[in-house]
């Protein structure tokens, strides 16, 4: 096992854990709060042991919704299973606003019809004591794991224990209103039990209604604005990217996911656009570190492009590959000049048509150009399998060298192999040159000795010429 599958299967096992003991805990506290209401006849007791036993069903249902929440993703949930967390949450919501709106009614009805029957004992009041301290150690121990994993559903089953802390104190207060209102003979203080629950009951409702509103938000795909905004300004400040055309970002339980449409320069090779990507990937991952990402990517014209970007634009477009490429400008007209390579199998109709078609292209890409020149050149479909170097033959080697004493830019030739593939030699040598030497200049040099040497030895059919640097040559 990997240690990134070991690491999350080591959060799925802390998440079930204390889903489970907060499970057991609701059972607990349910049970005790029930039996001591019943013995009290306390609404407030009552009311807080059936908040207690829709906080035990919410727990199963968090202790269900985290065992499948961690499960992979498979053909029919491609996105993975998170989203059952937040619909656990979603009905946790719903069962602690059904009971809030009970107690309110119970309570209300017991105020109106003055059946307040309270009989006072210690019991129910050790209890509450004790649903306190154990509310408050399960809410910070589900506080903890959520805030490590994310589980929006272990969040909202911390926030029931907490709320089960200020019900409590509210049912505490409630008690204690009530015998001081039988001890001293104070009438109006009987009612402070069911107004007790009353309270307990606004509070818990209105911030039930902001976790529903929190569950509904990513069940419908809602994101925060901001973590949107956020993965904007990283990304665009990635080298390269000239715009981000859509972000989208949507959560799933702990899991958030990203998908991106970035425009890049067409120029752009198929390798620097997968680098770029993976740059992307990085920026959104520091702002969400474990989103699952999907970045589009879309050829765009850049502000600064040159004629010689949107003629190579073009090539790539219609996958050729281009050489030679020139810019002449003749009486206030360019023209533009290439070496267009084709497959040695296609006819000339058939490549004519193409070029034309191609040279259209050009000039519509590049309006201030007047005329496209091309030349059409075969590019070899096989792999030539050249024979033995010939080495009997030292003219060859002697009329190079003997043509490059002539440039005083040459340091030297070396490594000269000659060859033959069928009826063609071929010559290929490395050529020594000064490091400050501009590739302009260093191409005039060797298209010069090229076209040199070919005149003193026409028999050689192809010259392939290697330019290196003083310095590299000297190591």
């Amino acid at each position: 096992m990997t240690s990134a599958a070991s690491s999350l299967a080591g959060i799925s096992a802390q998440k079930r854990r204390v889903a489970l003991q907060s499970l057991l805990a609701a059972a607990a506290m349910t049970l005790l709060k029930l039996a001591a209401g019943l013995l009290s006849g306390s609404l407030g007791v009552l009311s807080d042991a059936a908040h207690s036993a829709l906080d035990m069903v919410g727990a199963g249902l968090t202790f269900f919704s985290v065992r499948v929440s961690d499960k992979p993703a498979d053909e029919d949930h491609t996105y993975g299973h998170g989203k059952i967390e937040n619909l656990s949450s979603f009905g946790e919501v719903i069962l602690m606003a059904v009971s809030s709106a009970w107690i309110i009614w119970e309570a209300l009805a017991r105020i109106l019809h003055h059946r307040v029957e309270l009989r006072h004992s210690v019991w129910p009041v050790l209890v509450v004591l004790l649903s306190i301290a154990v509310d408050f150690w399960r809410s910070r121990q589900l506080r903890k794991v959520a805030e490590q994993t994310g589980s929006p559903a272990l969040a909202t089953d911390a926030f029931h224990f907490a709320s089960d802390i200020w019900s409590s104190l509210a049912v505490l207060a409630g008690l204690a209103a009530s015998w001081a209102g039988m001890r001293f003979g104070i009438g109006p203080l009987r009612y402070a039990d069911p107004l007790a629950a009353i309270l307990v009951s606004i509070l818990i409702l209105r911030l039930t209604l902001r976790l529903g509103h929190e569950a509904v938000e990513v069940l419908m795909d809602q994101a925060p604005a901001e973590t949107r905004r956020r993965i904007l300004r990283e990304v665009t400040q990635v080298d390269g990217v000239l715009a981000v055309e859509q972000a989208r970002v949507r959560r799933a339980g702990a899991a958030y996911f990203a998908d991106l449409t970035l425009a890049l320069p067409r120029r752009y090779t198929f390798e620097h656009t997968g680098e770029l990507v993976q740059a992307a990937t990085s920026a959104v991952h520091r702002v969400l570190p474990a989103a699952d990402v999907v970045i589009h990517t879309i050829p765009r014209q850049a502000r600064a492009e040159s004629i010689f970007d949107r003629v190579r634009a073009v090539a790539a477009r219609n996958n050729v590959s281009v050489h030679e490429l020139s810019v002449q400008s003749h009486k206030g007209r360019l023209r533009v000049e290439l070496h267009v390579e084709l497959e040695e199998t296609m006819r000339l109709l058939e490549a004519h048509n193409f070029v034309s078609g191609m040279e259209a292209e050009i000039l519509r890409e590049t309006p201030e150009v007047d005329s496209v020149l091309t030349h059409i050149e075969s590019e070899p479909a096989t792999i030539e399998q050249p024979e033995e170097v010939v080495v009997e033959d030292r003219r060859i080697e002697i009329a190079l060298r003997s043509t490059a004493d002539s440039y005083p830019e040459i340091v030297d030739v070396h490594e000269i192999t000659v060859s033959r593939a069928g009826e063609h030699i071929h010559l290929s040598f490395h050529c020594t040159l000064p490091d400050d030497l501009t590739m302009q200049r260093v191409h005039e040099v060797i298209t010069s000795l090229e076209d040199r040497f070919k005149l003193e030895c026409p028999e050689v059919y192809r010259v392939t010429i290697h330019p290196e640097p003083v310095t590299d040559n000297l190591r």
